[in-house]
């Protein structure tokens, strides 16, 4: 009888330090999570609508949890203030200037706050102080916009679904062109009209330089088109020229500020042997 009931002590025991165990440890895990044996800061900010954010959500900056919602109030009928509790180890990262705003753990995650970097050049966020927010978009009307959008597009689709039927039927000018032979008969024969009446033109300008009365005219223009290409030409020689000159100019240039350097240099050795001879 005493055995067991020292056996069952023993189990009691076990049983109780098991359970403070896990007691102990999940108080440590959401302690760590909540910020609650980390040094924090606090810092605030307003929205219109906090879009379902919580007590207890979490503050991410970089992508990387950083602290915690602390608490939620309603100021007047059109603003919201949120604080939030930060780890001291990330303040000097955050700054003035630095905006939060309302985004979600996936599609249908919890609601976080986002904190946007600031810029380089400002001032380090202090404890308690406000920094800008930006209102979070809607899901609902992020649906509506995604059923307008279902909705122009199952209209669209009916449309080319009944373009595409009267096309295959033959009605409409683009239906008789794929199914009516004698239009495509038609087009061809007038391509074949276009081709022959360009030869038939390009043979009566040739023609027409033979003339008697307009070889005159052709040669007028043959001449002006040499004039030009002369022009041209001349213009590219003279540039050429004129290039060409000013490289011998800066070789010429060159070449004395070399011998100029070398006489000095010669110069100089012969003064400091002089002076060594003395």
């Amino acid at each position: 009888m005493d055995t067991h009931k020292e056996k069952f002590k023993i189990r009691l025991g076990l049983f109780v330090l098991i359970g403070l165990l896990l007691f102990v440890l999940a108080v440590f895990i959401i302690g760590k999570q909540k910020n609650l044996f980390d040094p924090v800061f606090k810092v605030t900010a307003t929205f219109y609508n906090v879009s379902g954010l919580q007590v207890g959500n979490t503050v991410r900056f970089s992508g990387i949890n950083v602290g915690t919602v602390d608490n939620i109030a309603i100021i007047n009928d059109s603003t919201v203030r949120v604080d939030m509790l930060i780890r001291q180890n990330v303040q000097k990262f955050i700054k003035s200037d630095s905006e939060v705003g309302i985004g979600s753990e996936g599609i249908i995650g919890d609601r976080i706050l986002v904190l946007s970097q600031g810029s380089s050049d400002s001032p380090t966020i202090e404890d308690g102080e406000e920094i800008a927010s930006t209102e979070p978009v809607e899901t609902d009307a992020i649906i509506q916009s995604l059923e307008v959008t279902a909705v122009n597009a199952e209209l669209i689709s009916s449309e080319l679904a009944d373009i595409l039927e009267n096309i295959n039927s033959g009605k409409g000018t683009l239906g008789r062109l794929i199914h009516d032979d004698r239009i495509a008969d038609n087009l061809s024969k007038t391509m074949d009209n276009l081709k022959t009446s360009s030869q038939g033109l390009e043979e009566n300008m040739e023609a027409a330089k033979s003339n008697i009365l307009l070889r005159g005219y052709f040669k007028k223009k043959e001449r002006e088109e040499r004039k030009k290409q002369e022009a041209a030409e001349r213009e590219k020689a003279k540039l050429e020229k004129a290039n060409k000159k000013a490289a011998e100019n800066a070789a010429d240039e060159k070449a004395k500020q070399e011998k100029a350097k070398k006489k000095a240099a010669e110069d100089a050795a012969k003064k400091k042997a002089k002076e060594s001879n003395n």
